[in-house]
């Protein structure tokens, strides 16, 4: 793949994703929009993989949309007309954020540099963040003349900083730096670009020692529950999760290496 590099840990279970355009701060573009979507709907079945780090290549994280890419991704399906073909390529885009959530394998996000626009959605959909010291985030959707509500960024900010925040993110489209992205939770934690995939990485580890149907169902419940109306609905959907898993072997397996204090070895099974 071109805008894309994958490597595996040597134990073969987390996987570290990076953007590869560093030349243009690792933009979206029409190859990357395909094969960030591709390399999603491969992890959707695979088994191995328990945790994902997502990055960026160079000084940029994700610098969000290349505007040339959406131009010439109008220009070349004029038959739609322009207000179809636009919806067709703002969907295709936003789907990507409805991958990652919907994947199984939790993602952690290396935020390595700036991360506007589309690139704030992607790092918002992560599952949890960490960002270096030259972290930047911004919604510049309005700097474009446009909403700033784009790419599931009006619905994952106010649950991860608060309406408050996230408002004057959107309406001003103003750059936030590392140190109050730590402090107002957008990201777990800010160290220094040195020690950022290995604070990441510690994550990833952290995730897949335990069992794979344990964290997809923990994933899975968290994100749903986010959305739950009521107490009692967000417990009835725990309640069933706990007892669904407790019919895995991976969790006769986890009781077991409990009670013998050994390490548990899963099989997603």
């Amino acid at each position: 793949m071109n805008s894309l590099n994958l490597e595996s840990d040597s134990t073969g279970t987390i996987l570290t994703l990076s953007l590869n355009k560093p030349e243009s701060l690792n933009a979206l573009d029409d190859e990357m929009i395909d094969e960030l979507s591709q390399v999603l709907a491969n992890l959707s079945t695979n088994r191995e993989t328990r945790a994902i780090v997502l990055t960026g290549v160079g000084r940029g994280f994700c610098s969000g949309l290349n505007l040339a890419s959406f131009g010439g991704s109008l220009a070349k399906d004029d038959s739609r007309g322009r207000v179809q073909a636009g919806m067709y390529f703002q969907k295709r885009l936003a789907e990507i954020v409805l991958a990652m959530r919907r994947l199984p394998i939790p993602i952690v996000g290396a935020i390595n540099g700036p991360a506007t626009g589309g690139g704030l959605a992607l790092a918002l959909a992560c599952d949890t963040r960490v960002c270096s010291i030259k972290a930047r985030f911004s919604a510049a959707f309005v700097k474009l003349g446009v909403s700033g509500c784009d790419m599931g960024v009006s619905y994952l900010l106010p649950r991860i900083v608060g309406p408050t925040l996230a408002f004057e993110m959107m309406l001003t489209g103003r750059i936030i730096d590392a140190a109050e992205a730590e402090r107002s939770r957008l990201v777990l934690r800010c160290t220094s670009q040195d020690d950022l995939l290995g604070e990441a990485n510690g994550v990833a580890t952290q995730i897949a020692s335990n069992s794979p149907f344990g964290v997809w169902m923990t994933k899975e419940v968290l994100w749903s529950n986010l959305d739950a109306t009521s107490l009692s609905g967000a417990i009835d959907l725990e309640n069933r999760t706990q007892i669904l898993a407790l019919q895995t072997s991976d969790s006769k397996e986890a009781a077991s290496a409990f009670i013998h204090k050994r390490p548990a070895e899963y099989k997603n099974t």
